[in-house]
């Protein structure tokens, strides 16, 4: 054959190439062209330098611009952000299944014994199985209700200490989180860890410290999932190995006392979750096998869930309340009225405490815990005119809804009042306010966790006055971003016993 028949062959094959790629090319801007809108991006960063220190912040500001649908490329990542109560509402009502994937995030991958557990699980048969049982049998209301004393003893635990303060400032942030994780560690191993003074408590608190820690950092392999590698000399692998094996090494030997033959039996209503999984993994009637890793997957939800979002709703409440002394005299003389005659609060009164159920609602529209709730797409849809991709990564802006001038006057001040005669609440029907998610991966928790933060804010409105210590003329209310926005200087103030 001819020089110039494989000349031939060349252009040809060279022309069909080149037309190949610019169909592909047209396709991929046609299908861009389809995506909701959103600020322009860097090569191989995409938006990401734009995201800031405070990414809750800088998501809300730019969608500010950009629409309650706004697409940004995060490294190697396709994400929209949604961040208006309608818009979270069309998507509840109409593609919540398609929205309840989670993204495969690393940190979490590991600390969930490979997504084993409800928070971070991807959706499916199997995690719907979980979830049932988290909630038909270890967060029913039957348990929750059963775990009265647990909480009225916690509680009077953390009085206890203030009350033995000396008139020195206490550190309310640190007596929450003690607070919390005293609580989830007698409901979930039957057995409290101390005041923080000994080294069982100690190692806990250290341990759930770096574990939030480490699920609030930026880890590149998220973005960037070509750049897994790079965990191995940054130390990050180290760390989260390390802290794995504290978490795994505690649930061992909880997992095995509670297997030993001669504790002390509780009975079904005070027994503790360890014991509700045990006795559930025993059960041919179950249709999942339950494995060690599922319950230490349980186990680390209810961490999560239960700790820190608790305890930062607590912090966050009453320094809205030392913001707004008129408010904080109002909740006190509310607690004090309907307390009158009794030496404490008792949970059969909070439901009287219209004006403190206010407060919390208005804290957690201000401050909700988790304000970037991360999901992934499943499928392709379709939402107005703009075309969503499969495994896109989603997150809803609760800051941004909460805060929407166009759902809430004056949306940036503290007005407990707005809900006095409203039926917002936020158990996720109601989409102007979800501090604890929507749809299927609402939070299955939050009548495990709402009885708590009311019952401690009730006595420690009831039983204490409350001032700043000497020296401090205003509260700092900047807050830090991890897994949960927390405060990010302790909340430190003087308490006064009441003679009530």
């Amino acid at each position: 054959m001819s020089f110039h028949y494989y000349s031939m062959l060349l252009l040809v094959a060279v022309t069909t190439l080149v037309v190949l790629l610019l169909i592909k090319q047209r396709k991929k801007t046609a299908e861009a062209s389809r995506l909701p809108p959103g600020p322009r991006k860097l090569p191989i960063l995409g938006n990401l330098h734009q995201l800031g220190r405070f990414p809750h912040l800088s998501i809300q500001f730019l969608s500010q611009e950009y629409g309650p649908l706004m697409f940004l490329q995060l490294g190697s990542v396709p994400t929209i952000v949604i961040s208006s109560a309608d818009m979270a509402r069309a998507i509840c009502k109409s593609h919540d299944i398609i929205f309840s994937g989670r993204p495969p995030l690393y940190v979490a991958e590991k600390i969930s014994y490979n997504f084993n557990d409800i928070v971070f699980g991807p959706y499916g048969e199997t995690w719907r199985k979980i979830r049932k049982i988290a909630v038909l049998e270890l967060l029913s209301s039957k348990r929750v209700q059963s775990l009265q004393a647990v909480r009225d003893e916690e509680v009077s635990s953390l009085l206890d200490h203030i009350a033995c303060s000396s008139s020195g400032p206490v550190n309310l942030s640190r007596l929450s989180f003690l607070l919390t994780i005293n609580f989830v560690c007698r409901v979930a191993f039957g057995k409290r860890y101390g005041n923080g003074e000994n080294g069982s408590a100690s190692r806990i608190e250290e341990v759930m410290h770096e574990t939030l820690s480490l699920l609030g950092e930026f880890v590149i392999s998220d973005y960037f999932p070509w750049m897994r590698w790079l965990k191995k000399f940054d130390g990050l692998e180290a760390r989260v190995e390390k802290n794995f094996r504290e978490l795994d090494k505690l649930y061992d030997e909880v997992i095995k006392d509670h297997l030993d033959q001669t504790r002390p039996i509780h009975d079904d209503d005070h027994e503790d979750i360890v014991d509700a999984l045990l006795r559930l993994r025993k059960d041919p009637g179950q249709r999942i096998a339950l494995t060690n890793q599922h319950i230490k997957g349980v186990l680390m939800d209810m961490f999560l869930a239960g700790t820190d979002t608790g305890a930062s709703t607590i912090v966050w409440t009453m320094a809205e309340l030392m913001k707004n002394p008129s408010a904080m005299k109002r909740a006190q003389d509310e607690v004090r009225e309907v307390v009158k005659g009794k030496m404490k609060v008792e949970e059969s009164d909070l439901d009287r405490l219209t004006y403190l159920k206010a407060v919390i609602k208005e804290a957690l529209r201000l401050h909700p815990p988790v304000p970037l709730i991360p999901r992934e797409t499943m499928e392709d849809c379709t939402i107005g005119d703009y075309t969503i991709p499969a495994k896109t990564r989603v997150f809803i802006d609760l800051r941004s809804i909460s805060t929407d001038p166009k759902c809430w006057e004056n949306p940036c001040e503290f007005q407990p009042d707005r809900f006095l005669n409203s039926p917002i609440d936020f158990k996720g029907q109601h989409f102007e306010l979800i501090p604890f998610g929507i749809g299927r991966r609402g939070c299955p928790g939050l009548n495990f966790a709402i009885p708590l933060i009311e019952l401690a804010l009730a006595h420690l409105l009831h039983r204490f006055e409350w001032k700043l210590p000497d020296g401090v003329e205003d509260l700092d209310m900047e807050a830090e971003f991890g897994l949960t926005v927390y405060k990010k200087t302790p909340l430190c103030l003087v308490a006064t016993t009441v003679d009530v």
